[in-house]
């Protein structure tokens, strides 16, 4: 099986967080959330990935080392391919189309989902994976027959046709065949809203009789914006208890409690503070004199006496008596 990551939008309502890397390797839980993403799809599908595939701008070549570890670290080829002009949905993947072969899975990198298992991928040609949300009006949603097939794409229905909405997470069959679906929309110019777009693919395939179901997620994790992010942090440490770990030593914890879940990253300080619940501190950051929870603190910032919550702070930061919920990009220094 393949992994498609199409990733390559410039994630301008994350900034300032994204003004240095990328939206999906902004961590959360100790992870970049791409990462988080690549290891769940591998979880749910119970089957051997042999590529992951990540659709990018261009990032530069350390963001590209970190795509490509992330990959290997599943025992999988990490791949770059290029998208230089945002042209859409199915024009992203089309972009990595060499691993648009055999079975797919395509996912959109600002997503991550909780579901245990997705059922038998034989007998489909393809599954949409779904949540179930209260206000349908800015999504894409799937409505479906007595048998759970999918019969109609409705973008963004004004009046209710369906609480299904389309996460971004798509498994293929036929990759070859999707390809060719995906291709017959830029050689024929079919866009959607100025743009080319893949439930016009997943359309013309349902047109032609092949079978698309959607399987409905348990959660479904956003990471568009700051407070997004956060929470999503705050629910993957408790979703996996595995990511809620210290892993800086008993000595750099000085008269300071860390109230679970967290994550603490190597060689963290925190002196005279408390810490948590639903807190991530990135390596090598020192944090004193100061009450912080449900937030994110990336690697190598200094913080003290500070009290916040719902914050994001970013690498190499330097905060000194913030009394407030923040947002503060790398490189930054308030005093």
């Amino acid at each position: 099986m393949k992994i498609i990551v199409p990733m390559a939008g410039m994630g301008k309502r994350m900034r300032p967080h994204t003004l240095t890397v990328p939206k999906p390797l902004i961590p959360v839980a100790g992870k970049p959330i791409v990462e988080h993403l690549v290891e769940d799809i591998i979880k749910v599908c119970h089957e051997p990935v042999d590529e992951v595939a990540f659709v990018v701008g261009r990032f530069g070549e350390d963001v590209e080392r970190m795509l490509k570890e992330i990959a290997e670290r599943q025992g999988a080829k990490g791949t770059i391919c290029y998208q230089d002009e945002p042209l859409g949905t199915a024009h992203a993947i089309l972009c990595a189309g060499d691993a648009l072969t055999g079975n797919v899975v395509i996912a959109f990198a600002d997503t991550l989902f909780k579901v245990d298992q997705i059922g038998d991928t034989s007998a489909v040609d393809g599954i949409i994976w779904t949540s179930k949300i209260e206000d349908p009006r800015m999504f894409g949603v799937v409505k479906l027959d007595d048998n759970g097939v999918i019969t109609d794409f409705v973008e963004k229905p004004q009046t209710f046709v369906s609480d299904l909405a389309i996460i971004g997470i798509y498994y293929i069959k036929d990759g070859d065949n999707f390809r060719s679906e995906l291709q017959f929309l830029i050689d024929n110019d079919i866009r959607d809203k100025g743009e080319y777009q893949i439930t016009n693919a997943l359309e013309n395939m349902k047109q032609k009789g092949l079978q698309l179901r959607s399987a409905t997620v348990q959660e479904w994790l956003d990471c568009g914006n700051k407070d997004a992010t956060v929470f999503t942090n705050s629910r993957v440490l408790e979703l996996k208890p595995d990511s809620a770990m210290t892993h800086t030593s008993n000595d750099n914890i000085r008269n300071s409690l860390v109230i679970e879940p967290c994550y603490i990253g190597e060689n963290v300080v925190l002196e005279n503070s408390v810490i948590g619940p639903h807190v991530s501190v990135g390596a090598d950051t020192e944090i004193s004199d100061s009450r912080i929870s449900n937030s994110i603190i990336q690697t190598n910032s200094k913080v003290s006496g500070s009290v916040m919550t719902n914050s994001m702070v970013g690498n190499h930061v330097i905060l000194e008596g913030s009394i407030s919920e923040v947002s503060i990009g790398d490189y930054t220094t308030e005093k």
